[in-house]
Formats: C-alpha cells, structure tokens, sequence
C-alpha cells in the first residue's frame, strides 16, 4: 500500500492533534480563558477615553488583544507542546513511522488553526459585550481579518517549531516562550494603548516581530478608520503588514526546518 501523502498525513495529524487537545480539558479552559479574562481585567481596569473621539483605550486594547489572543494558541502552545513531548519520547516514536516533518507541521498548523479561530470568536464576542466592539460590516475588512488570521498562524505556528528547540528541557522553553511573549506583549501596544504612548525605540523594535503587526491588523478590522491616528505611522499600513507577515512565514519555514529535532540527543 503506498504512504499517503505529506499533506493527508498531515490533515489525519492534525485530527489526532485536536483529540488530544480537547480531551485534556485543563488546556482548554487554561488556553481559551487567559487571554479572555487578561482582555476583561486590563480593560476593564484601563478603559477610558482617547484622543480619538468613539474610540476608548478599551476598544484598543481588546481589538489588539484578539490579535495577540492567536500569538497565545499558536506561539506559545505550539512551542511548549513540542519542547513537551520530545522531552517525554513522543516525537522520537513518531520518527519511526512513515511522517515525515513535514506532515507534522501541518498537523500542527491544523490544530492551532481550529483553536485561533474558536479563541478569535471567543473574544470578538467578550468585546463586543463589555467594550461595545463592533464587527465590521465593509467587505474588505473581513478579507484582511481572514489574511491577518492566516498569516498569523502560519507564521506564529512556524515560530513555535522553531522555538521549541532553543533549550534541552521543557521546562526551559516554558520560560523562554512565556518571557519572549510577555515582552512582545508589552512593546508592541497590547497591553500599552494606544501604542503613541510607548517610547519610540520600543516600538522599532517591536516592528521587528509579527506580533505587533498582527495586532495592528485586527485593530483595522474592528475599529473605525478614524482609529488609526493613534497608530503609530498614523494609518493602518495594511501593505506594511501583510509584506512583514508574509517575510516571517517564509523565515519561520526556514528556522522550523532547520532547528527541528525529534530527540533532545546531540547530534
């Protein structure tokens, strides 16, 4: 019988992967509900008004924070997840059947498709009730938030395999991963709105990663097109953003390929 090719194998991968995640019901809840209720505390906490009359730094903060909502089940779990199961063996059996690497990516992009999307809606829906969020109604806004969501799992999923192999434990990359995203958080304008209010040099290097861009996107998408004055460039940049994205999708295949192992033994 011929072996399936690498994209069956992966979409049959990528079916296990979502078993297995929600069978595990604390990952669940743990997955959806942090980037929920940080969205809820924080806007709550720092709601209030912009110089962008209809527009409250709440509306900011929750818009960027969906963004950052598919960083969280992309980035972050699909790093800690590899870095998981080759520290307890599980990839180096899967290196003894017929998949090859690079059906399991797919397998991977699969899963934290069906888990950004689910978290995405998850969130539109938290701030559209507390933050009076609206979802657009122009055609071409639900086009860039289908390119922005694409774009940002490929690449964040990509970045995650690329990760996961910085460090020997999983224990490390727990660290890693969590410092990296809590420090993007923090200078590319999630947390900190509108983003004008963050030292410049902050921001530049922010511009550097996707995570701001991907923010910067959905905050095209849910809020008005007066909105973007309090961006740093003073428009939404949506060329800018998809080129950026596109490049880190491209350097992400790379980086996954190249730093990828089954096992925690030395070459």
């Amino acid at each position: 019988m011929a072996v399936p090719g690498t994209v069956r194998l992966g979409l049959a991968r990528g079916a296990l992967e979502l078993r297995q995640f929600f069978r595990n019901r604390e990952q669940v809840v743990f997955t959806f509900s942090l980037p929920a209720v940080l969205m809820i505390l924080l806007g709550s906490i720092l709601d209030g008004p912009t110089a962008q009359t209809g527009v409250s730094s709440g509306q900011l903060l929750a818009a960027g924070m969906i963004g950052a909502g598919i960083v969280s089940t992309s980035f972050n779990s699909v790093g800690i997840g590899i870095a998981a199961d080759r520290e307890i063996g599980a990839l180096k059996r899967l290196r003894g059947t017929p998949m090859p690497a690079a059906a399991y990516f797919v397998g991977k992009m699969v899963m934290v498709a069906v888990t950004s999307v689910s978290q995405t809606v998850l969130m539109a829906a938290v701030a559209m009730l507390l933050f009076r969020l609206e979802l657009p109604s122009d055609p071409a806004k639900w086009l860039t938030l289908v390119w922005v969501l694409v774009l940002g799992i490929v690449s964040s999923t990509l970045l995650g395999i690329a990760i996961s192999s910085a460090t020997r434990t999983a224990n490390g990359t727990v660290a890693l991963v969590q410092l990296v995203y809590l420090v993007l958080q923090f200078i590319s304008g999630v947390f900190v709105t509108p983003i004008t209010h963050l030292p410049r040099i902050m921001v530049d290097v922010a511009s550097f990663f996707p995570l701001k861009w991907i923010c910067q996107g959905f905050r095209s998408v849910f809020l008005p097109p007066e909105a973007a004055t309090q961006e740093m460039a003073g428009t939404w940049e949506l060329p800018k953003v998809a080129l950026v994205l596109a490049v880190w999708c491209a350097v992400g295949l790379v980086l996954a390929k190249v730093t990828f192992r089954w096992t925690n033994e030395a070459k």
